[in-house]
Formats: C-alpha cells, sequence, structure tokens
C-alpha cells in the first residue's frame, strides 16, 4: 500500500526554522508524476470552521509554485524528483502556525483546496511553534 511519509516536524521558538519532508513508503511510486501540496490543521480547528485542513502551498509537477498569503515570504515548498521528495521550508515561524501538516499529493492542479481531489495523503507531523 502507497503512503506518503512526512518528517522534520518538532518544536521550535517563534522566529526559528523547520524543513519538512513528504517522501514515500510501500510500492514504488513517484512523486513526480503528481501535484503536491501541504496543508496544516491548527489545534483549535474544532472553533474555526473550514479550518479543518488548511491549504498551504502547492507545486505542480513542472515547478510552478503557490503559497496562502499568511505564509508568503516565510515558506518555500519544493521538490527534488531525483531523490522522490517534496519540502517545505519554513521560517520566520510564529506560533500560529503550530499545527499538524499534512502532504497530498494530486493528479489535478485545478482543485487544490478540495480535499477529496488528492490521491494520497501522508499521516501528518506536528510542528509547535513557542513564544
Amino acid at each position: 500500500q502507497v503512503h506518503l511519509v512526512e518528517s522534520g516536524g518538532g518544536l521550535v521558538q517563534a522566529g526559528g526554522s523547520l524543513r519538512l519532508s513528504c517522501t514515500t513508503s510501500g510500492p514504488i511510486f513517484s512523486l513526480s508524476d503528481y501535484h503536491m501540496a501541504w496543508f496544516r490543521q491548527a489545534p483549535d480547528y474544532r472553533q474555526a470552521p473550514g479550518k479543518e485542513r488548511e491549504f498551504v502551498a502547492r507545486i505542480s509537477r513542472t515547478g510552478l509554485i503557490h503559497h496562502t498569503d499568511s505564509v508568503q515570504g516565510r515558506f518555500t515548498i519544493s521538490r527534488d524528483n531525483a531523490k522522490n521528495a517534496v519540502y517545505l521550508q519554513m521560517n520566520s515561524l510564529k506560533p500560529e502556525d503550530t499545527a499538524v501538516y499534512y502532504c497530498g499529493a494530486a493528479s489535478s492542479w485545478g482543485t487544490y483546496l478540495d480535499l477529496g481531489a488528492y490521491d494520497y495523503w501522508g499521516q501528518g507531523i506536528q510542528v509547535t511553534v513557542s513564544s
């Protein structure tokens, strides 16, 4: 069974940096065949309708990138097809960035906000930013 696996999370002070990675496990599965995205789920998502899983950034098969406004200039999504990996470099982290971060793989570029459009998801990884 194909899985996406996130790594690189943890606890960091505000202003610090983390780099998340997304790779695969299970059968051979090429991330280069998919558009990839990062989403996050904040700890208080039950109190914030529409925030159940929030879009963070995405990168197309050809390297076109798109970041949500709240992380623009601080986070950078990238991919290394030779390593079959996708990354999220997170700088100038803020306490409000605290969340479980998920990577997803999608065949379609246009429906990126539709969680059901993703073919695969990782299990998520915790990022905690202390003030």
